[in-house]
């Protein structure tokens, strides 16, 4: 009997663990939105999108997609816009030539870059992801574009899909994945000049492609990867790769812009009955969400941007459009959904200023003026110099003593630059091998040997330490510091 009762008790048990466990559908916290309930994809046809800010997204999307392909041939005092050499280690940023002796400068830089992304996040959300942010300008203003015009927009693709092939289906899947390859292998190209150099990348175009096996591989494979993210995984970069969604929890507060719906305004939601006017709907407790689902039709994420902030939101303000449609449809003010704070919908509070916006931007402030000085004070040369390995000091004709030194010198500029070697803290004289005149290749690495030479007379010791400057047409580029070995640095 007690067996029994233990496993009726056990079984009871277990039926209410399966149900605790089982999922909720109509909860959006206890599934994805682009998953079916067997867990396989469910894939999105979002509406096309109108509106006042879908135009102003266009419209700066197309200028960012203009200079990005216009970057790598764009020129400022002969140096490419953007260059991103890995290979040979050169970067032109805005026609400045850096190299990686600059490292410090690239860190700072990099600070700057990501106080700036939280200074944004923690004002005015994810305003990146949705109006800036490549794979969002790529998917919705390029391929998602193009989609609309040779399939349709999403409910019509949506019924094609689900229909038969035909010819029709046929010719469009086969002309949509033609043109997204294309395009793809267009974009890689566009992004390897600017690795290459557009010059490097026009030569390799004219030649004959026999001789860049190799490079036309790897390039295909990147056009084929390219091509797979915005043909078949989309919204899963944003929402599965990308850890921007996923850290902004932590950024992101109560004065915080993002796009939200106003539930107070909006609840409760009831579709629109005939003759019925705003009286009425307020006076069953109704409010101006008519439950038409245009919002969720436009997004490319598939949420409900009615239930509240969500990590698959890219603020692509498409619902916004959507919505504000249907508010002029039905003779409603427009703003149900909007760009707008928590405590603005729930407290009527205007956006201020937070005490971390304030941390973040003395940081940012105290980072720029630190990337300033780095900048305006570099160097045109980078200069290198080491005593000759093994040697001490030889006794010159006269009594006077020379040490023997190898000196680097990396011109980072896009000109040529003489350079000459004077003693700045102690009298000597400095003799460069191989000539009186050296001139430094134009982003080139020179090397050369030089010899200084001293009277004993103005030695500090068995080491005297030296200051050497180097000038370029009578102006002080850098200086470097060294030792000078005396007599008795054996001993």
């Amino acid at each position: 009997m007690n067996g029994a009762s233990n496993g009726d008790a056990e079984a009871q048990g277990a039926e209410g663990h399966s149900a605790a466990q089982e999922i909720k559908w109509e909860d959006f916290r206890d599934h994805l939105a682009t998953a079916e309930k067997d867990g396989s994809r469910r894939w999105l046809y979002p509406k096309k999108p109108s509106g006042r800010i879908t135009q102003y997204r266009t419209w700066f999307a197309w200028l960012l997609l203009a200079v990005m392909f216009a970057g790598p041939f764009i020129r400022i005092q002969g140096n490419p816009l953007l260059m991103i050499n890995i290979l040979q280690r050169k970067f032109s940023i805005l026609g400045q030539i850096f190299w990686p002796e600059d490292t410090v400068i690239f860190a700072v830089s990099m600070l700057v870059f990501f106080t700036c992304i939280i200074i944004f996040t923690t004002a005015f959300g994810r305003l990146w992801c949705g109006w800036a942010c490549p794979q969002t300008v790529m998917m919705e203003m390029v391929f998602r574009k193009l989609e609309y015009l040779i399939e349709g927009d999403g409910p019509v693709a949506k019924a094609r899909d689900a229909g038969p092939w035909n010819g029709d289906k046929i010719v469009r899947k086969l002309v949509k994945h033609a043109v997204f390859f294309g395009l793809s292998f267009v974009v890689g190209n566009t992004l390897l000049s600017y690795i290459i150099g557009s010059d490097e990348l026009l030569h390799i175009i004219r030649d004959d492609p026999r001789g860049h096996v190799t490079g036309l591989t790897f390039m295909i494979l990147f056009s084929l990867l390219f091509y797979g993210i915005f043909a078949r995984f989309r919204e899963q970069a944003c929402t599965f790769i990308c850890p921007y969604g996923r850290f902004q929890s932590a950024l992101l507060d109560e004065n915080t812009i993002v796009v939200a719906y106003d539930n107070k305004r909006g609840e409760g939601r009831a579709a629109l009955k005939k003759g019925q006017d705003v009286a009425a709907r307020k006076a069953e407790g109704l409010g101006d969400c008519i439950n038409c689902r245009q919002c969720v039709a436009v997004c490319p994420t598939g949420i409900d941007i009615r239930n509240g902030v969500q990590m698959e939101c890219v603020n692509c303000t498409a619902c916004i459009d959507a919505c504000d449609s249907i508010m002029d449809k039905i003779g409603r003010p427009r703003g149900l959904v909007r760009y707008a704070s928590l405590n603005g919908i729930q407290k009527q509070e205007p956006l201020r200023v937070t005490p971390r916006m304030i941390g973040y931007s003395v940081l940012l402030a105290a980072l720029g003026c630190l990337l300033a000085f780095l900048v305006f004070t570099r160097s045109d040369v980078e200069t290198m110099l080491l005593r000759a390995p093994g040697g001490l000091f030889q006794q010159q004709a006269g009594g006077r003593l020379s040490n023997l030194y190898t000196v680097k010198v990396v011109n980072k500029t896009s000109h040529d630059i003489p350079v000459e070697f004077r003693l700045q803290n102690v009298e000597g004289k400095i003799q460069v091998m191989g000539g009186e005149r050296w001139v430094v290749p134009k982003e080139k690495l020179g090397e050369r040997s030089i010899l200084v030479e001293m009277d004993p007379k103005h030695l500090a010791g068995r080491r005297t330490p030296l200051e050497i400057g180097v000038y370029s047409n009578g102006r002080l580029l850098e200086t470097v510091k060294s030792i000078f070995v005396g007599p008795g640095a054996a001993n």
